[in-house]
Parts: structure tokens; sequence; C-alpha cells
């Protein structure tokens, strides 16, 4: 595993400690090269709600990204879920992250 992996997981686990002691719903984004996907998680683990890229939209630009922020919104409204805590993974918050954010907040989840 290569320098970069290491210290994106390093960020990864310190935030998730945190949300973890916190006892909230946590709002989970993995990004890979081509797609971005987003997981309500509840405490216990359990997921809650889906989203990505790879079903709606064909490829994994900011649009889409701003795309999945949308729908992991509504799932999750449907779920019952209206506060969450942001798990961006280690990610930097820019671009796709980012995106993705501001689209959830302005589709009703709080975080």
């Amino acid at each position: 595993m290569n320098e970069k992996k290491k210290s994106r997981l390093k960020r990864a686990k310190r935030a998730r400690a945190k949300i973890s002691e916190l006892r909230v719903n946590r709002l989970c984004v993995y990004r890979s090269p081509r797609h971005i996907y987003a997981q309500v998680i509840s405490p216990d683990h359990k997921v809650l709600a889906t989203a990505s890229s790879l079903g709606e939209t064909k490829s994994g630009n900011v649009a889409s990204a701003a795309e999945v922020g949308k729908a992991i919104a509504e799932k999750a409204k449907a779920a019952g879920v209206t506060s969450v805590a942001f798990d961006r993974s280690g990610y930097m918050y820019h671009g796709r992250v980012k995106a993705l954010a501001e689209a959830a907040r302005e589709n009703g989840l709080e975080f």
C-alpha cells in the first residue's frame, strides 16, 4: 500500500473514531477514479440508504457527484434520517466530495 493511501486511511480512521464516539448516523463517501458512492450508516453499523454515480450517470464528474448528493439526501429522508455526521473517508473536502456534501445539505440533510 502506498503512502498516500496509508495517510488517507489514517485520517479516515481518526474521523470515524470520533463519529462512533458521538453515536450518530454518518454519511460515508467513497471516491473511486471513475465513480462516487455514498451511504448513510447507523451507529450500530446498519446501512440505511445508498446512492452512487454507477446507476444514475455514466461518469464520475462534479455534476454527477451533486446528483448523488441529492439522491442520498432524498433516500435518507425517506428512511427517517435528517441529521448525519459527514465522513469524507480521509479525502480532501473539494471537488466531487464537496459537491456531494453541498447537494446533500441543499436537499435536507443536516451536518
